[in-house]
């Protein structure tokens, strides 16, 4: 054999070790982006299951006499708010729209709390066994909704980190995909409250 056939056999031999190299850099990212889709959709579950709870527990408190209507008011818009913000998975979970996201629950669940405050004014209301149950289901969501949003974070960052080193960032350039964002601790969480007695 020539020495030019040698050359072109072993330039063709390398262009397919590289091509078979991508393609499973590629089929890798693709299987990350989706985990980070799949645990962004258990996070939506888990604010859906909130907002659906947060329907009948203000159809409960609607049931008792003379509650505070601007109370329920509040969090009725509030819930519409935070189901009004939506995020579509697939590549828009940039930091501005999971800031945004976060916002809109933030303002649900400040105003929630509120609810539940108020609601201590009316011990016939907290005695309901119906209201007692949807109390707890919507402390148990919270920790769910925490939960996902923990392993939301962590598949954030397995990604995150994948697509910005080399070679990987090269192929995730060629494939359009970005850095997703992260969940924050919300305003003040790093000051511990102050307690009186």
């Amino acid at each position: 054999m020539k020495k030019s056939s040698i050359v072109l056999i072993g330039i063709l031999v390398l262009v397919v070790i590289i091509g078979f190299a991508g393609c499973g850099k590629y089929n890798s990212l693709q299987k990350l982006d989706e985990n980070v889709n799949g645990a962004w959709g258990a996070v939506e579950t888990q604010y859906q299951r909130r907002a659906d709870l947060i329907d009948n527990l203000v159809a409960t408190v609607k049931g008792a006499a003379n509650f505070e209507k601007s109370t329920l008011t509040e969090v009725i818009n509030a819930r519409a708010k935070a189901t009004a913000v939506t995020i579509n998975n697939t590549g828009d979970l940039s930091q501005e729209k999971i800031d945004q996201f976060q916002a809109a629950q933030g303002e649900l669940n400040g105003s929630l709390s509120r609810l539940l405050v108020s609601v201590e004014r009316y011990p016939e209301l907290k005695a309901t066994a119906q209201f007692g149950e949807l109390r707890a289901q919507i402390e148990g969501t919270e920790n769910r909704i925490a939960n996902a949003r923990n392993d939301f974070n962590t598949t954030v960052r397995n990604f995150n980190s994948v697509i910005r080193t080399f070679p990987s960032n090269i192929v995730a350039g060629f494939s359009g995909l970005q850095q997703r964002g992260y969940f924050k601790s919300d305003a003040g969480a790093n000051k511990a409250p102050k307690v009186e007695f």
